[in-house]
């Protein structure tokens, strides 16, 4: 059997920021929109996978620096002032089960899979 364990090391985005194209976890804060009646919404703290980037242009012309952007192209920024949503910590992706690499493309692929899910 794979082994499926994995230890997740977090890190202050205040301390430290992924390299440039780094696929990440990243732990998001921030408030819901207000529901009709109130005066704000929920505050929440999730985990999203994203990817960090030292330079992203946003759907609108934008230029953000230093930035973490999920797959809608939402940008985040690291833990600090301003922005309605920002990421206090990330983490490293894991790698795939039972291999030492978190991408594998094309014809590597079946022989991967095979590997992840051996004959019982």
């Amino acid at each position: 059997m794979t082994d499926l364990s994995t230890v997740v090391t977090w890190v202050d985005a205040r301390e430290r920021l992924p390299h440039s194209g780094a696929p990440v976890a990243a732990a998001v804060t921030g408030r819901y929109p207000a529901e009709p009646g109130s005066a704000s919404g929920d505050e929440f703290w999730l985990v999203l996978p994203m990817h960090f980037t030292a330079l992203h242009w946003g759907k609108d012309g934008t230029e953000h620096h230093d930035c973490f952007v999920d797959s809608d192209g939402i940008v985040r920024l690291p833990y600090g002032p301003g922005g309605d949503e920002s990421v206090t910590h990330w983490a490293e992706l894991p790698t795939l089960p039972g291999a030492a690499t978190r991408i594998v493309l094309g014809e590597g692929v079946p022989a991967a899979l095979r590997n992840a899910y051996p004959a019982a």
